[in-house]
């Protein structure tokens, strides 16, 4: 039964998708691997990944002034619910017994704090010390479903404006685009999560 739910892990992180995704970084899929994550996590991690190598290319575009760390971004979108190895009734159910247990499965596998804190601030960007690494994070992981969140775009519009001197308005105009854009795509992203199961 392992076997068989190892090559269902494997295909969500490798099978040809609509879209197209980009697979995880190989670091990443060997820590999926070796926790037994459920399929349906594997194929989460990998369309917000996905999103994320979007944003991330999308600042560096429009935004060149913005401190982004892409490779700690594109981590915390590799990672950020992996906790749902220990809590696997929160791929399917409310719940954020997964955001600390996350953290803390990331440290007991060498990951530094400065990238396993993806896991605790995904959902809590309202936080202080909450940087613009982790708000892409958190974008990433509403916008791949095509979830807005004002809250959070204006956090994000903040960091924006206040980078290049943009009025909030101008650079909330231009997020606005690309968010609609990339949530175009959200059934389709959908699912291609749906196809994979959420035990192991």
């Amino acid at each position: 039964m392992a076997a068989v739910s190892s090559l269902v892990l494997q295909r969500a992180l490798t099978d040809r998708a609509d879209p197209d995704l980009r697979r995880l970084p190989g670091r990443v899929e060997l820590l999926l691997r070796s926790v037994d994550a459920p399929p349906r996590l594997g194929a989460h991690l990998r369309v917000v990944h996905d999103v994320a190598c979007e944003l991330v290319a999308w600042v560096r575009t429009n935004y060149a002034a913005v401190a982004v760390n892409p490779d700690a971004v594109l981590f915390g979108a590799a990672t950020h619910d992996i906790g749902k190895v220990i809590h696997p009734e929160e791929l399917s159910a409310p719940g954020s017994a997964h955001e600390q247990d996350g953290y803390r499965l990331l440290l007991e596998h060498g990951v530094g704090a400065e990238l396993a804190r993806f896991a605790r601030t995904h959902a809590s960007w309202s936080e202080v010390g909450v940087g613009v690494d982790d708000l892409l994070v958190s974008l990433a992981d509403k916008i791949w479903k095509g979830k807005r969140v004002p809250e959070l775009e204006q956090l994000i519009v903040q960091r924006l404006a206040a980078a290049d001197g943009s009025e909030p308005w101008q650079a909330f105009m231009v997020l606005d685009d690309e968010l609609t854009r990339i949530a175009a795509a959200a059934d389709r992203r959908l699912a291609f999560q749906a196809n994979y199961p959420t035990t192991t």
